[in-house]
């Protein structure tokens, strides 16, 4: 099995879901991403996901993902968790989506 992927979430079926409705449809799913950081934030924090974003944020910010804060931050949170996390965590995002009509699984 080759291991080699061109992007972190490219070995995920889920997690490159995730990624590519928040691509194509940042400013539709801008809301559920904001809800999605407020689930995380009663977990750890705010303050701790706000000091987390700025270390691990690029400084050159030439991503598509990083012209809006909240999807940048999404992203982000997706790409550190542990890999045996990134796709549970996936799941609960396309799950929140789905009870809220935004998506619909095929």
């Amino acid at each position: 099995m080759n291991h080699n992927y061109k992007r972190w979430y490219d070995h995920d079926p889920v997690l490159l879901e995730v990624i590519n409705l928040l691509q194509n449809y940042q400013e539709e799913l801008k809301a559920q991403a904001e809800i999605f950081l407020s689930e995380i934030e009663k977990q750890v924090s705010k303050e701790a996901i706000d000091k987390f974003y700025e270390m691990v944020r690029p400084k050159v910010c030439n991503r598509w993902y990083d012209k809006d804060p909240i999807i940048s931050k999404t992203v982000e949170l997706l790409r550190v968790v542990p890999p045996d996390r990134q796709k549970d965590t996936a799941q609960k995002f396309l799950k929140a989506l789905e009870d809220m009509g935004v998506y619909k699984k095929v």
